[in-house]
This record gives C-alpha cells, structure tokens and sequence, in this order.
C-alpha cells in the first residue's frame, strides 16, 4: 500500500521533470513488460482468454495509466487525488453486479452512495474550484482501474505474471503511439531525460507496479480475497503523508472529512465483499 500511494506524489515529481504524462505511461509499462520477460512462458492462450486479455491491458495499462498521468499532469495537489482513486473499489463492485451477476446487498448499496458522496463533498472544496479537470480524469482512471478488475476475474487461470508482461507490452504500444501523436518530439523528450525523470519512471515500473500489485496478487494465494483487500484502504492515506513530506500539502478541513467518508466506506465495503 506504500508503494501504491507513493504513484502520485512520485508521478508528479516525474511529470515536473519533464517527462509527458502520456510517455510516463508509457515507459512504466515498457518497464513492467521487460522485467516480467525472463519469468514468463508466452503461449497463445485459449480462444476465451484472448478478448478478456485485450480488455484487461486496454483498461489496467493504458486507461489507467492514461488518465492517471493526465489528471497528474492537470493538478498542482495530491491529495484529493489520491482520495478519488479510491472510487475504483465502489465502481469495481457496481460493474461485477452488472457484467459477473454478482449480488450487492442493501449495506453495500448504503456504503457505496457514501462513498460517492464523499467524493462530491470534496469537489465542492473552494481549493479544489481550479483542480477540476485533473479530479475528473482521476475518476476516469478509478473506472478503469474498476473495469481492469472485472476483466481480470475472467483471467483467473492464466498465470498473473504472463497477463501482466502482456498488459505491459500491449500498453507499450499503444500508450507510446499515443505519446507520438498528441505529445510529439518522442525521441527528443527520451533523451532530454535526467536522471530525477528516469528514477520516478522506474520506481513506478518496478516499486509500484510489479511490487504493489504483484504482492496483492501474491498474498492472494494465502488469503481470502476479504482479508487482503481491505487493505487497500490504507494507501491513500501513504499517498497524503507522501505528499505532505514531499510538496507540504496540508489537507483542508473537508478534505479530511470527504477523505475520512471516503476511507471509511471503502474500507467497511470491502470487509462485506
């Protein structure tokens, strides 16, 4: 959850360094990819697989990536960020209930409305007025980041490690055309690169990503779902502590109160998942 939190205050200082918010993406998944190579067997996977997959790296590498680095990008503080992101939870029960059948009971329903409100009361922070755009885009990558999760269910049998090279590698790609397109001067920006830039792109490849995700993943195979995933109501509040030592951002009094419903909700959510 460290690590987790730590992708926000890090990406901006990435971003600040002159790294493109699309070629941030980009370069974390071509890490992601790279490191995963020596520990995977890469085999055509069943016909059913073959569209999950593609959906799966559309949303966790390039929605997610995409839209987290733009929103970065378009905001000078973290924190209502970091406390947004964690709409992808609510988001990821509400698609599951949809797309997989599964049942959400009535304490749920209340839990999510709270949660959602939440989030309103912190945009109706004064500070938040020029940040807008930056907590819109950020709401978009927790409904990828939600989405990601309800693909990955139909991925259960395929090894983590192989469905997150091939996420890394087809994120790659398309976030690096993207970077091409509407970024531009792509070589120019790789080499004008410092070191501060390429130590934010790897910490995000290989801190955050690989270990970050891929311990949840991990502790999945010793712990139920229910124990581990609660958990993850915990980085938000790394990722405010981060950007308090690293930008001294102090939160605003509805800050703390929308990011205390929000934590909350989230947290109690997941305890009846």
């Amino acid at each position: 959850m460290f690590f987790l939190g730590s992708a926000y205050p890090t990406g901006k200082l990435g971003v600040n360094a002159s790294v493109p918010p699309i070629l941030f993406g980009a370069l974390r998944m071509g890490i992601v990819f790279i490191c995963l190579i020596p520990f995977c067997k890469f085999i055509i996977p069943n016909k059913k697989y073959i569209l999950p997959l593609i959906a799966f790296s559309l949303s966790m590498g390039v929605g997610v990536n995409l839209f987290l680095y733009l929103g970065i990008n378009a905001s000078s503080i973290m924190s209502p960020l970091v406390i947004a992101a964690q709409l992808s939870i609510p988001i990821a029960i509400v698609l599951s209930s949809i797309f997989i059948g599964e049942s959400i009971n009535y304490k749920q329903w209340i839990l999510i409305i709270t949660a959602f409100f939440g989030i309103v009361l912190i945009g109706f922070d004064p500070k938040i007025a020029g940040e807008i755009i930056g907590f819109l885009l950020i709401c978009g990558m927790a409904f990828f980041y939600a989405s990601s999760q309800v693909f990955s269910r139909y991925l259960k049998e395929l090894d983590v490690k192989f469905t997150n090279a091939s996420m890394g590698f087809i994120a790659f790609i398309v976030l690096l055309v993207a970077s091409i397109f509407f970024e531009g001067n792509t070589v120019s920006h790789l080499k004008n690169l410092n070191i501060e830039a390429w130590l934010m792109v790897l910490h995000a490849g290989i801190l955050c990503s690989l270990m970050g995700h891929m311990s949840m993943f991990y502790l999945y195979k010793f712990y139920p779902v229910g124990i581990v995933l609660p958990f993850y109501a915990l980085f938000p509040v790394f990722g405010i502590i981060l950007s308090f030592f690293i930008f001294g951002e102090i939160p605003t009094l509805i800050m703390v109160i929308g990011g205390i419903i929000v934590i909350t909700s989230v947290f109690l959510l997941q305890k009846t998942t």
